[in-house]
């Protein structure tokens, strides 16, 4: 059996494995976990690559493990992993992530490391669902006075997972005239939606079924603010669910989405939990990590969790014991009550990029560095074809922004206008920077 090395207090070094982690992540990782020597294994390798460049060569390192962003791991790796006894860590954005509306690439106020699994598989326990399954908050009276702390504290910021300046509205929904219903609406294919139910639920069944057991309220449909911004498209016709119920269509702050409401639906938003902070009645239609503890309204259940909890329980193992928090700009590890601080602060967000790849007369970039002069062309297309946010990101990392894309036409471009990937030592050892957000496109 391999031995688990703790990189805080064996003197060898952790060698890191890391699986998709884009490239502005993966300076972000060293950053934040400097004890770890990082190599960072490329995307969408073919069975045969994963085996001949890879596998081999974790197996005859002395003590290796593996970073993954959230669930995916190729199965040929993770069965590799579990024969060889290599530790497997899932790696996430934590639960106050940003100062922009969207999670972007903006480095993350709080990661999640978990052994196990994410904490929105339902599929199996995770790092989260064992805590809140067996810590005991009994016996640990400072942690539960720092738990109704947090929660005052947030409560009384407004402060949720993505944080920005928000148009300022008096009346959210208008004057209340009956019971309100809020509809929690979330990204179509959202990994927490396909993990996290095991029975499917669309956003649409949810808003119906609202409809269906509240037909005395006004159901308001809260749709995800990446589809609001256009952002991220969604399968639920507005148009439609607009027949049965007020969709919300102003961008508001989700602490101000909550006012006026009498009880909230949701699949397996995290914003079902803010609902639960504020005392309201939450129905949940999948099976979210809040669920099955005695807080909830449960459509969907799972065995495992035998336990009931209060809000201040839930509170603690969720945001002061399971994520990890980080000052973006240094690096070193920080408190949730920091973060939070330095939330209330206004300070334009950064960006995670590095400088741009400077001029070589030979390599990636081709004799005399001639691909160098495709920027200008390319940017201006991804900006059309994507977004502006993807134009910035493709000149810092012009080679990288085609890999990374999960789309097969776009790494097929990339492969015809670069055709060679970069060196390791000029992919990712380039001195890490911050671009203030006035450099972004957004």
């Amino acid at each position: 059996m391999r031995p688990a090395l703790d990189p805080q207090t064996d003197s060898l070094p952790v060698l890191t494995y890391a699986f998709h982690m884009q490239a502005w992540k993966r300076e972000v990782l060293r950053r934040y976990f400097p004890e770890r020597t990082f190599l960072f294994v490329p995307f969408f390798l073919s069975e045969t690559q994963l085996r001949k460049d890879w596998l081999d060569r974790i197996d005859l390192a002395a003590s290796p493990e593996i970073f993954v962003w959230s669930l995916n791991l190729p199965e040929t790796v993770r069965a590799f992993a579990r024969r060889n006894e290599i530790p497997v860590h899932v790696v996430e954005d934590g639960f106050i992530r940003s100062a922009v509306p969207h999670a972007g690439r903006t480095p993350p106020l709080s990661l999640i490391v978990d052994r196990q699994t994410p904490y929105f598989d339902s599929r199996t326990a995770s790092d989260l669902e064992d805590i809140l399954q067996h810590h005991d908050f009994e016996g640990d009276p400072l942690l539960m006075e720092r738990a109704r702390q947090g929660m005052a504290l947030l409560l009384s910021t407004g402060i949720s997972k993505y944080n920005a300046p928000w148009r300022e509205v008096a009346l959210p929904y208008g004057p209340k005239r009956k019971r309100r219903v809020l509809a929690l609406g979330q990204v179509d294919g959202d990994a927490s939606i396909r993990y996290g139910c095991p029975r499917p639920v669309t956003n649409e069944d949810m808003v119906r079924q609202a409809v269906a057991e509240n037909p005395d309220a006004e159901v308001i449909y809260k749709p995800h603010p990446d589809v609001l911004s256009g952002v991220r498209s969604s399968s639920a016709d507005l148009s439609e669910l607009a027949r049965i119920c007020t969709v919300l269509t102003d961008r508001i702050p989700l602490s101000r989405a909550f006012e006026t409401i009498d009880h909230v639906y949701a699949i397996t938003s995290l914003a079902g939990f803010e609902a639960l902070l504020r005392g309201l009645p939450v129905t949940v239609l999948g099976l979210p990590f809040y669920a099955g503890w005695g807080l909830t309204e449960d459509r969907q259940t799972t065995a495992r969790r035998q336990r009931r909890l209060t809000i201040e329980q839930v509170f603690a193992a969720t945001y002061l014991l399971y994520p990890r928090y980080f000052q973006p700009e240094t690096g070193e590890n920080t408190t949730f009550e920091a973060v939070i601080g330095d939330l209330r602060r206004p300070v334009a967000p950064a960006f995670a990029y590095r400088k741009p790849p400077s001029w070589h007369a030979s390599g990636p970039y081709g004799v005399l560095g001639w691909r160098h002069a495709l920027a200008p062309i390319v940017a201006a297309a991804v900006r059309q074809v994507a977004t502006a946010e993807d134009a910035v990101y493709y000149r810092h990392y012009p080679i990288d922004f085609f890999r990374e894309r999960p789309e097969r036409a776009f790494r097929t471009i990339g492969r015809l206008l670069y055709p060679f990937d970069e060196r390791p030592d000029r992919q990712s050892d380039a001195p890490f920077r911050l671009l203030p957000e006035c450099q972004s496109p957004r």
